[in-house]
């Protein structure tokens, strides 16, 4: 988003040190991706623009060029969180699957997901802690969010069909379900891990985990109440 009238003050910014022209798509997904630390660690109140542009080469004014506003690039970090696991869920090609695989899939890649990308949970904590502020304001984040709901109802219906599953269950609790056991071994890592002594990250206890949640999910659905 581009601040009317400030195109031809900013337009010099857009220039490299060394005088060649930034390509503004990457200049754009580089704000973004430190952006998205920034935040995942600090906050949205402690995340500093500053601190972006530093980080990136670039100045407070290029951000606000391309962003608008501080809440409006917290806002794109978080749509563009939320699109990228969405994105690689519609690529799973889960109607090649039969009911159960394709159920399997998803779980695990909802694990691993969860697991390799720490800073998307933090986020949606930090976004819970604000109840949701940002995301209600953002048709973005809801849209990006749609097709989860659509992939888990037509895989729900293809298995009821076949046979496959036995359990009534809607496609947001099912959502929710998958969440919960995949998110929560990350937002909590750290007390649980502490309290517990159990390290979430050692390969064995992670596999373990693993195969736990998704047979945990898969059973639930393969057997009636």
């Amino acid at each position: 988003m581009q601040p009317s009238g400030e195109a031809e003050i900013l337009a010099p910014d857009l220039q490299s040190q060394s005088g060649r022209s930034r390509d503004p798509e990457r200049t754009k997904q580089d704000i973004l991706d430190v952006a998205t630390e920034e935040f995942a660690a600090k906050g949205y109140a402690g995340g500093r623009v500053d601190a972006i542009a530093a980080r990136t080469q670039t100045t407070k004014r290029m951000i606000y060029y391309y962003f608008g506003s501080k809440e409006l690039l917290y806002s794109c970090v978080l749509a563009r969180a939320y699109r990228r696991i969405r994105q690689i869920e519609e690529y799973l090609d889960l109607d090649r699957l039969d009911p159960e695989t394709a159920l399997r899939r998803l779980v695990e890649f909802t694990f691993d997901y969860h697991d390799a990308h720490p800073d998307f949970v933090r986020l949606v904590m930090i976004e819970n802690i604000h109840n949701a502020e940002y995301v209600k304001s953002s048709e973005e984040v809801r849209q990006a969010n749609r097709p989860a709901i659509v992939i888990l109802k037509n895989l729900l219906e293809r298995g009821r069909r076949e046979g496959v599953f036995k359990r009534e269950i809607e496609p947001v609790d099912l959502h929710l379900m998958i969440s919960a056991l995949c998110y929560y071994r990350v937002s909590n890592r750290h007390t649980f891990g502490t309290i517990f002594d159990c390290d979430l990250t050692d390969p064995r206890v992670r596999e373990r985990q693993r195969r736990m949640v998704t047979d945990t999910i898969a059973s639930f659905l393969l057997t009636t109440d």
